[in-house]
């Protein structure tokens, strides 16, 4: 059996075959949120089924794609479509995607994702740059012997997300008008939503936005020692919020209405964080 060591290593070797790249950022694209990859430039697209060690995508609006590509000059890695605990993934395999990024030189990772709002004061459409996470999955990627050459045994989450990415994504949101929404993202397990009283108490927790993944991506990538930040688009109220039925499809469309400000947001900030020192 391969260990993991020996995975990343063919991994990572496929993918400098099929292009030699350098990345600074990588980006994981959430539900619905996929089209951000048609504003890179020099791109070079490698189906996850191509990729040793990617598993495949079973989610609608994650198409399983890498992108090796440039935006505004900083060369980039995007990751179209995640692997989720519901979809019947290993803990390893959800994760593996953030450490083939590491090992592929990225210093900053941003994360992405369609939530539902918690915080009564957000609507559909809103775009929420996330401060602090909740995990209420139940699992935690590090379980397991710790390998002391990647990351600490007990690593600190207390800036799970980066202060000056958090600055810099709110400032360019103000350059573009949009809403200031800043945030904590509960993280559950799925694949069912949520039931009223447990929005109530993510709410009491805390909790201002809710969805089926991140958290143990973030987690990973803190222990490598990755600077985090994220940003989560409200598709949806969460249960008991308003009168609705929540339906997969309905989070893909309405976060499909929010590409435009979504990608410019993105766009603008990564090439901001490469001028973080």
């Amino acid at each position: 059996m391969e260990s993991l060591t020996q995975k990343l290593e063919k991994t990572v070797a496929h993918i400098h075959n099929v292009k030699k790249t350098n990345p600074r950022v990588g980006v994981i694209l959430g539900s619905g949120l996929g089209d951000f990859v048609e504003k890179m430039e020099n791109k070079t697209v490698i189906p996850y089924n191509d990729i040793p060690h990617f598993k495949k995508v079973t989610v609608q609006g994650h198409d399983g794609k890498m992108i090796l590509g440039t935006v505004g000059g900083v060369e980039v890695v995007a990751l179209q479509g995640r692997f989720h605990l519901y979809e019947g993934h290993d803990m390893e395999d959800v994760v593996y995607p953030v450490r083939v990024l590491a090992k592929l030189g990225i210093e900053t990772l941003v994360v992405t994702n369609a939530a539902g709002g918690v915080n009564l004061s957000y609507s559909p459409g809103d775009l929420v740059i996330l401060t602090d996470q909740i995990n209420l999955t139940g699992r935690n990627p590090l379980i397991g012997p710790n390998d002391d050459s990647i990351g600490p045994r007990f690593p600190d989450m207390s800036h799970a997300f980066n202060a000056k990415y958090i600055d810099i994504l709110a400032e360019t949101a103000a350059e573009l008008k949009m809403n200031n929404r800043q945030g904590v993202y509960v993280g559950v397990l799925g694949p069912t939503y949520e039931t009223p009283a447990e929005i109530r108490m993510f709410r009491i927790l805390g909790g201002d936005v809710v969805g089926m993944s991140t958290v143990h991506e973030v987690i990973v990538a803190n222990h490598i020692g990755l600077k985090v930040c994220g940003v989560s688009c409200v598709t949806n109220m969460g249960a008991g919020i308003i009168d609705q039925t929540l339906k997969h499809e309905d989070i893909k469309d309405e976060a499909n209405k929010v590409m435009s400000n979504f990608t410019e947001l993105l766009n603008r900030s990564i090439v901001k964080f490469s001028r973080v020192k």
